[in-house]
């Protein structure tokens, strides 16, 4: 007890900040040994909370709070705590820094998004609605004309479709009704027939390509959307673990003040002024506590990040499939027909040409879709921002300065939750100053109050380094780093991806327009064939091989 006894330094003596290891809180260490703890600042002007002197160098007991440093600067929320690397301050810090995240400038520009070239060309493309009537480029699919000129686009490959039908039936009908007359016992093909046998193959090599394009192309549009979707999990991550912080603070906060403070006013309560001094650290507290629970913004709003990565995953995972479908299918058709032809079997080949049909529909079909996709997303991409900060604000209800600060992230927008750290950290150094005037003046006469005093520091600990994270994760640029991610993973993979399958589905119905033109023709100038036609000339089994074998015998 007598090494606990000290003797009240001067106010007006400036005790310089402890160097020794003892002296720095438990929240210290994470930030490498050239974080050191400040000297709290007093208790402001007009307070009724007395401002108690700072300790001397030696005591063993107190943890002075840490005053914020470039160490307590923004860590990656998508890690996990644990795996974390211990960040180390370079240099010395200004016990004035305030504990607030830094401006977006001093910490270097967020990586943002820029329009590619894609959707610029795409966004400058005429649009009209059913009347013909121009209509904006801006992205807006609530209103009636945008819809109408979306679907005016996805019309304009059923207009294809059409016409590529009329043309097919034209040249069959003519070739069917106009061919002239062969004349009897003609065995020579007709002259030209090569040469629409090797344009019908050259147009199913054309189509194997394009479907090696169509992979690629669904292969960058299910990157752009994982992309997506990781973007969306990692900012459901940085909110969930917001809200999970400030939680378990005021928990901690609340339990400390129910328990610790109250079995600390009942041990001191033969001293009033030491019990003012308790019950101003209880109000401290309950301030920390208040202003605390505004930073969790996302609690209790109904769009979930989670969720929409949820649906958007669902959805690609099924595009992604009937995509993997047709490829097939439609690399099926051609190698079947490149087989008809190479061995020249009719019935292989009228089948191919029916399904080469069937492939031809969808192949327009999905045209049209992916023209319609590509238009809307490059008027969303050429400015996504405004669409996206009024959907959210009308889906979260949530202020719109806390909404442009994320979504914007520069030096125009401030942070909505400067005031409530500055109030927080405040509070955290007053509540300091009055638990170190506590443990001089009141354990030497007092032993019973030097349990409650190590609790309420530990408390005090957790909470100060739950608050540097809450700093760092209620900082702009973490979840700007999300909506960009999310943003180039849409507007340039996603995008790439959907011009890729447009090109697919392009060559794919250019090749078998030509393969259906050209396969009546080839299919005419296949050898007539009778119902031995197929057997091979060296097979034991050919009846014709059999007689040649009878008269051999019959000769022996």
């Amino acid at each position: 007890m007598s090494g606990l006894i000290r003797t009240r330094p001067s106010p007006d003596r400036v005790v310089p900040a402890p160097a020794t290891g003892g002296s720095r809180h438990r929240g210290a260490e994470r930030w490498g040994p050239a974080c050191g703890a400040a000297v709290p600042p007093a208790a402001t002007r007009g307070s009724t909370v007395p401002a108690w002197p700072a300790p001397p160098p030696s005591s063993p007991n107190l943890r002075p709070p840490p005053s914020p440093s470039p160490c307590s600067a923004p860590l990656s929320p998508a890690r996990p705590r644990s795996a974390r690397a211990p960040l180390r301050c370079r240099g010395s810090r200004s016990p004035g820094i305030r504990p607030a995240a830094p401006s977006p400038g001093a910490m270097g520009a967020p990586p943002g998004y820029r329009p590619s070239a894609w959707v610029h060309l795409l966004h400058q493309l005429p649009r009209a609605d059913f009347q013909l009537r121009p209509v904006p480029s801006g992205f807006a699919p609530q209103e009636q004309e945008y819809q109408q000129a979306l679907l005016l686009v996805a019309a304009l490959a059923g207009l294809g479709l059409g016409l590529s039908l009329i043309f097919i039936a034209v040249y069959l009908i003519r070739f069917c009704c106009c061919r002239p007359p062969e004349p009897p016992g003609a065995k020579s093909p007709p002259p030209g027939g090569g040469c629409v046998t090797w344009s019908c193959i050259a147009a199913l090599l054309v189509g194997c390509a394009g479907i090696g394009i169509g992979f690629y192309g669904n292969s960058e549009t299910s990157d752009g959307v994982s992309q997506l979707s990781s973007a969306l999990l990692h900012a459901n991550h940085t909110l969930s673990a917001i809200d999970h912080l400030v939680l378990e603070t005021v928990e901690r906060l609340g339990e400390a003040v129910r328990t610790e403070l109250t079995s600390l006013e009942e041990v001191l309560a033969q001293r009033t002024e030491l019990v003012a001094a308790a019950r101003g650290a209880r109000r401290q507290a309950e301030a920390v506590t208040q202003q605390l629970q505004g930073l969790a913004f996302w609690r209790g709003v109904p769009l979930s990040p989670l969720q929409v990565a949820e649906d958007v995953s669902f959805v690609e995972e099924y595009r992604w499939l009937a995509y993997v479908l047709l490829l097939l299918l439609e690399l099926l058709v051609c190698l079947f027909t490149l087989l008809g032809l190479a061995k020249q079997s009719k019935w292989l080949v009228i089948v191919m040409a029916v399904m080469s049909l069937l492939v031809l529909v969808l192949s327009w079909g999905s045209m049209g879709l992916e023209a319609a996709t590509a238009v809307g997303l490059s008027d969303f991409c050429s400015s996504p921002d405004t669409y996206i900060l009024n959907l959210t604000e009308e889906e979260t209800g949530l202020d719109s300065d806390i909404l442009n600060y994320y979504f914007l992230c520069n030096q125009a927008v401030s942070n909505p939750f400067q005031q409530r750290l500055t109030l927080s950290q405040r509070a955290l150094a007053n509540i300091h100053s009055q638990l170190q005037g506590l443990e001089r003046e009141a354990v030497p006469q007092f032993p019973d109050a030097q349990k409650p005093l190590l609790s309420l520091e530990e408390t005090l600990n957790v909470t100060e380094g739950n608050f540097h994270q809450l700093v760092a994760l209620l900082h702009c640029r973490g979840l700007h780093k999300d909506y960009g991610a999310a943003l180039r993973g849409l507007c340039e993979d996603a995008l790439e991806g959907l011009l890729l399958l447009l090109l697919f589905s392009l060559l794919s119905a250019g090749a078998l327009a030509t393969a259906l033109c050209s396969l009546p023709r080839a299919w005419a100038l296949f050898p007539p064939s009778d119902d031995y036609d197929d057997t091979d000339d060296d097979d034991p089994f050919n009846p014709q091989e059999s007689k040649r074998f009878v008269q051999w015998q019959s000769s022996i």
